[in-house]
C-alpha cells in the first residue's frame, strides 16, 4: 500500500466505530438492530473504496476489486434495509437477544454495533490483498475466484428473494419456506455469503499476504455458524413454528446445501 497498512485499518476502524456509535443512537430510538447490518455493508464498501485510493497495485484490478465489494455489500445492504427496516418490525432474532439479555441489553447492544466497526476493518484486508497481487491482472487464479464470487453472490440473492417471496404470502406466516434452494439447506444464504469470501483466497492465492484473505471465511463462518447467524435463527425458528421446524431440522442440512433426508431414514 502506498500508506501503511496497520495506519489505514486505524483509519477504517476509527471512522466505522463514529458511524456505529451513530447508529447505535439511532437504534436506541427505533429499536431496529438491523442497523448494524446495513452500516456494515455500506461501511465495507465505503472501506474498500478508501483502500483502493491508498493502495499500491493495478488500478484496473482496484476498480474491479472496488466493483465486487459494492455489487456484494451494496446488494446485501439494500436488502436489508427494505426487508428488515423500513416499515417493518425489528427482526426476530434482535428482538429475542434484546428479551434475553434484559437490563443489560443496551449495553450488549452497543458492543454489537461495535463489533461491525472491527468486523469491517478486518474483512477490508482481503480486498486490499487482492488489490495488491503484483501478478498482471486476471490471470486463471484471478478469474477462478470471480467464477465463485458469481456463483456465491448470486446464489445468495436467490435465497433471499426466494424468502422473501414465501413471506408476502399470508398463509405462509408460520410456516418453514422449503422452496427452491431452502429444500436443501436450513440457511443457504448465510452458506453463500460464506462462500463469497473465498472467492477473494482463490483470487490472492500465494501472492504476498495471501493468507490474510483467510481472515474473511473464517470471521464469517465462525460468526454465521457458532454466533449471530444459525444459533439465534434456529432458536427462534424453533419457537415460532414448532413441530413443522422440528421435521425440518431432521431432514434438512443445517447450512452446506444438500439432497433433503427422509425421516424415517435419520431416525433408523
Amino acid at each position: 500500500m502506498a500508506a501503511d497498512p496497520l495506519t489505514l485499518i486505524l483509519q477504517i476502524y476509527l471512522a466505522m466505530t463514529v458511524v456505529m456509535v451513530v447508529l447505535w443512537v439511532l437504534d436506541r430510538r427505533v429499536r431496529n438492530a438491523s442497523l448494524a447490518d446495513v452500516g456494515f455493508c455500506f461501511g465495507l464498501i465505503a472501506a474498500v473504496v478508501w483502500c483502493a485510493g491508498s493502495a499500491a497495485g493495478d488500478g484496473v484490478r482496484k476498480t474491479v476489486v472496488a466493483l465486487l465489494a459494492a455489487v456484494y455489500a451494496g446488494r446485501l445492504g439494500i436488502y436489508i434495509l427494505t426487508d428488515r427496516i423500513l416499515a417493518k418490525r425489528e427482526d426476530a432474532r434482535y428482538r429475542r437477544l434484546r428479551e434475553e439479555w434484559g437490563a443489560s441489553a443496551t449495553r450488549n447492544m452497543f458492543g454489537y454495533f461495535h463489533l461491525q466497526a472491527i468486523a469491517v476493518s478486518v474483512l477490508t484486508l482481503p480486498f486490499a490483498v487482492v488489490m495488491q497481487n503484483p501478478h498482471p491482472p486476471f490471470a486463471l487464479r484471478e478469474l477462478a475466484g470471480l467464477a465463485v464470487w458469481i456463483i456465491a453472490v448470486v446464489g445468495e440473492a436467490m435465497a433471499d428473494r426466494q424468502l422473501a417471496r414465501f413471506r408476502e404470502k399470508p398463509w405462509n406466516r408460520d410456516r418453514v419456506c422449503r422452496d427452491g434452494l431452502w429444500r436443501y439447506s436450513r440457511h443457504p444464504n448465510y452458506f453463500f455469503e460464506w462462500l463469497h469470501w473465498w472467492a477473494y483466497v482463490v483470487m490472492a492465492f500465494e501472492a504476498p499476504g495471501w493468507p490474510l484473505t483467510l481472515l474473511g471465511p473464517i470471521g464469517m463462518g465462525w460468526a454465521l455458524v457458532k454466533v449471530t447467524g444459525i444459533p439465534p435463527a434456529e432458536r427462534q425458528a424453533v419457537s415460532r413454528r414448532g413441530e413443522e421446524y422440528r421435521d425440518y431440522q431432521e431432514t434438512t442440512s443445517v447450512f452446506i446445501p444438500w439432497f433433503p433426508r427422509s425421516r424415517r431414514a435419520n431416525r433408523g
